[in-house]
């Protein structure tokens, strides 16, 4: 399709991936107007009619401004290092979530699209610290605090993003552009690919032996269709028909019920026919692990580039208490989140053959609960003062 035919009124960067294409069938379903989604991949999923891919690179200036053309509102979605060890890659990190959405504001800029709608995280404001009932009141987490880079990079980018709001736009077009950001939680539901099958994969192969900090702490999820609306509900919280009431503000989102992060995962868990553990480990001590793990991958990560079971970023945003209040996207948004549960995701892993297999071998799971032992007798010691010290 020629640039100039039919505008795309909603542009979607990172459209190729989970979150991005689910996006892109709701409006698809609410809206007549032609729907562009620009990823380095494409959706694993057939496209639905009038809704269209290109493939491109956030990083590249050009092909952002040529993708972006004739665009009415976008949602900026990419982004890198959310998980695993994606999170130890700074310099991607750092090219993707800074330098690309610097792209994609001086593009809009220059192309005189009104809207923007900027997919951001919890983590511009936490950091490892217990937070209950925050809200948007609370200051950025010091950018030096950070523990990864991923975190770091979408504090600093939402800062331009909202900074941006109120700039004019270039050429013939009036007006200026209006741009907000949104917080989410952790996003699941049936075929997340970025987190949920990691947690899968580490049931099936016997690696889920215990839980790890204060059993009352309580964290967010965000189920994917809650997100998916407040993202449609900002777009139009942007335009003259809603006063721009979003204009330069910033929302988190949530499904609006704290829990324990593994009680959470526990439907799944058992859903999948495995038992949950009952080894309750400190906080510290996998804080540690992780850590360890970390410098060994920052050592070994250029030959041999392994899965981390655990991040550190990951250890707290699973084990320390933080979720948020509301409110304000309530009253301003009109978000209203629907109550969902892991049941759909469980038959969705079901039906791609994942459950409970026959049990292992004695030998096997004897080896498998050795391993699990020294570890864990291994971390224990590393706590302890050195004789004669």
């Amino acid at each position: 399709m020629n640039a100039g035919s039919a505008a795309h009124v909603y542009f979607i960067t990172g459209g190729g991936g989970y979150f991005g294409f689910r996006l892109a069938c709701t409006l698809h379903k609410e809206s007549s107007e032609r729907i562009l989604l620009f990823d380095a991949r494409p959706p694993s999923e057939a496209l639905p009619e009038g809704v269209e891919f290109v493939q491109g690179d956030v990083r590249d200036y050009a092909q952002v401004e040529k993708a972006l053309r004739g665009a009415a509102c976008v949602f900026h979605i990419a982004s890198y290092g959310m998980s695993g060890r994606e999170q130890l890659n700074k310099k991607l990190i750092e090219e993707v979530n800074i330098q690309g959405t610097e792209n994609v504001l001086q593009a809009c800029l220059a192309l005189g699209v009104p809207r923007l709608v900027y997919t951001s995280t919890f983590n511009v404001v936490f950091g490892g610290q217990e937070i209950r009932n925050g809200d948007e009141t609370l200051p950025y987490l010091p950018l030096h605090l950070h523990p990864d880079h991923y975190s770091r990079t979408k504090s600093l980018a939402e800062m331009k993003v909202l900074k941006a709001n109120g700039s004019p736009l270039a050429g013939e077009h009036a007006g200026v552009l209006q741009t907000c950001s949104l917080r989410p939680a952790g996003i699941y539901g049936p075929g997340e690919q970025r987190h949920l099958p990691r947690i899968v994969g580490y049931i099936e192969r016997g690696l889920f032996k215990f839980v790890y900090g204060d059993p009352n702490s309580l964290v967010e999820f965000v189920h994917v269709d809650n997100l998916v609306s407040a993202h449609v509900l900002a777009a139009e919280a942007l335009t003259e028909k809603r006063q721009n009431c979003a204009a330069g503000q910033a929302y988190f989102i949530s499904d609006g019920r704290p829990i324990n992060n593994f009680e959470f995962f526990r439907p799944l868990v058992e859903g999948l026919g495995y038992s949950f553990p009952k080894l309750r480990l400190p906080i510290s001590l996998i804080y540690f692990f992780a850590f360890i793990t970390e410098m060994v991958h920052s050592v070994v990560g250029r030959v041999y580039n392994f899965q981390p079971l655990l991040t550190r970023t990951e250890v707290y945003k699973t084990g320390v208490t933080h979720y948020f209040n509301m409110d304000k996207a309530r009253a301003e948004l009109g978000y209203t989140p629907r109550e969902y549960d892991l049941k759909e995701v469980v038959e969705w892993f079901k039906s791609r053959g994942h459950g409970r297999k026959p049990a292992n071998s004695p030998t096997k799971k004897l080896i498998l609960d050795v391993v699990l032992f020294a570890v864990i007798v291994a971390l224990v010691l590393s706590f302890l003062p050195v004789v004669g010290q």
